[in-house]
């Protein structure tokens, strides 16, 4: 696993170190801990293999050796890259933090140090580190951000004393800052060319950097754990679903298509940047999130899907749209007009609205009657005007409910990203919901 002790540079070094490993002939997999969509579009290009999440809030504990035993199948080597620093999880707590999968999994964890203004008391950052929770194991230092030789070799000095091993030191190099829009990377669909080239720069890199035999070696020293069988849906029925795709729709999770797969559902991806009408023979949509306020005007002008998308949506089409998907189904977004499936308005600004939250449905939904909770996260700068009150939302620290979303029993909208993982049985309830519709 890639720790962290400042946040900087660690989705380059854990990116980095997938590529140059993959180049190198190592069957590589990845995951993310926690709610991001972004990071694993990076890993799956340095890697070539779906990026996926693990999130003891949303999906449980019990539920993440599974998914890492399936993020990994039929790889040599599973690289895990944190989130924020090793210690930093829910609010105030541990959970779901990376030394909280760490533990779960007994994953050694390398710890990536920004270096750049420390020689000596790069020492006291990572004793501070290495002894603060006993059941994470730091198995080596990664120093980031390293100035010179001369830099190098005073951090490798002070850190000998430990006996925690220096497992690369990385050059100041601000060729690879790759852009960023709110907090995150630019999502890799949207410069696919730019990013691989980047990617292929970072690899040489990190292989030149970094002692890549070492690091296979402290990963085959983990220990085994017994995994649980890999959640699945129970069969909801046969239908076909149309899935929202391309640049302005890429934020979802893996094991959400794949749990809806696996209980009946057919999907079928559409873009709706191009494509003038929803697939055909559709029992049901899902839009998830993305950044639309980027491609709005385009998206306002692709008419024929807009008025295709708000007919059938109004003639039950059953619909679960996320986040940007939400903003997509509204009446317009920053004056765009958009589908006006959603009687609402949609407004970027600088506000950012973000955290773990707990729904309940104060209505049926195609995931279940009025009263079913649900765990998830939200991250958004837009705001809908009116909000909706389908959804009944409460934070980490029991903070007073607020109420947002649409929903009928055919229609779920609303800026809450749900992991179907941790209850498989919604996507079954999502399918049989759209196979009705297909019965009819």
């Amino acid at each position: 696993m890639a720790g962290t002790s400042s946040g900087v540079g660690k989705t380059t070094v854990a990116t980095g170190l997938m590529a140059a490993l993959r180049a190198r002939g190592i069957r590589v997999a990845a995951a993310k801990v926690g709610p991001d969509f972004i990071d694993p579009g990076y890993h799956a290009l340095a890697t070539g293999r779906p990026g996926r999440n693990l999130d003891p809030w949303m999906c449980g504990e019990a539920v993440i050796p599974a998914l890492a035993a399936r993020a990994a199948a039929g790889a040599r080597l599973l690289i895990i890259e944190g989130v924020m620093g090793l210690f930093d999880g829910a609010g105030s707590t541990p959970m779901a933090s990376t030394a909280h999968v760490a533990t779960l999994l007994q994953a050694p964890v390398l710890l990536v140090v920004d270096a750049s203004a420390m020689s000596a008391s790069v020492a006291a950052v990572v004793h501070g580190f290495s002894t603060f929770d006993p059941q994470v194991a730091i198995a080596g230092v990664v120093l980031n951000r390293v100035g010179s030789d001369r830099h190098e070799a005073l951090l490798r000095a002070a850190l000998a004393p430990l006996g925690i091993p220096v497992v690369g030191a990385l050059r100041r190099d601000d060729g690879f800052g790759w852009r960023d829009r709110h907090l995150g990377l630019i999502p890799v669909i949207e410069r696919p060319r730019q990013v691989e080239a980047s990617l292929d720069r970072l690899a040489i890199a990190i292989g030149a950097q970094m002692d890549l035999a070492l690091v296979q070696r402290l990963a085959a020293a983990a220990p085994s754990i017994e995994a649980p069988d890999t959640p699945t849906a129970p069969p909801g029925g046969r239908c076909r679903l149309g899935v929202a795709a391309g640049p302005a729709f890429s934020f979802g999770y893996a094991d959400n298509l794949e749990l809806v797969a696996s209980a009946g559902a057919e999907l079928i991806a559409f873009d709706p940047l191009r494509d003038a009408a929803l697939p055909p023979h559709i029992d049901g949509l899902i839009a998830g999130g993305g950044f639309p306020e980027v491609f709005a005007p385009t998206l306002a002008d692709n008419r024929p899907l807009l008025a295709d998308t708000r007919r059938q949506v109004a003639n039950g089409l059953v619909t679960w749209a996320e986040c940007g998907g939400l903003l997509w189904l509204a009446a317009q977004l920053d004056g765009h007009r958009l589908c006006g499936a959603i009687d609402a308005r949609g407004q970027m600004s600088d506000q950012l609205t973000l955290g773990y939250r707990t729904a309940t449905f104060r209505t049926a939904t195609p995931f279940g009657p009025a009263g079913t909770v649900v765990r998830g996260h939200e991250f958004h700068y837009s705001s809908l005007d009116p909000p909706g009150d389908a959804l009944s939302f409460q934070g980490l620290n029991g903070s007073s409910a607020a109420r947002g979303g649409w929903a009928s029993p055919t229609l779920l909208a609303s800026y809450l990203h749900l992991h179907l993982a941790g209850t498989p049985k919604l996507a079954t309830e999502l399918v049989r919901r759209a196979s009705a519709r297909s019965a009819r």
